[in-house]
């Protein structure tokens, strides 16, 4: 299913038929559909967050794991 996304994908941005894209598309192709939906994806969300850099969507256990390894302090390796 992935790959008919893919193909749809590349359709719609070049304005290509689907054949069109099964004959002449190679992996280069997908590449830059990729990287250009990711920056767009993150421009999206950037603008749905006022401006301001998106946040992760991290769990209540993550971020337990975060807090618990900021609050023990940095590691401090032994200078001899």
């Amino acid at each position: 299913m992935l790959s008919i996304m893919q193909i749809d994908g590349i359709a719609k941005r070049y304005g290509k038929l689907p054949s069109e894209v099964m004959k002449d598309a190679n992996t280069f192709d997908l590449y830059v559909l990729d990287a250009a939906l990711t920056y767009e994806h993150y421009h999206h969300k950037k603008a749905m967050n006022k401006g301001q850099e998106p946040v992760d969507n991290y769990s209540t256990d993550q971020l337990l794991k975060i807090f618990n390894q900021e609050k023990a302090g940095p590691i401090v390796k032994d200078k001899r």
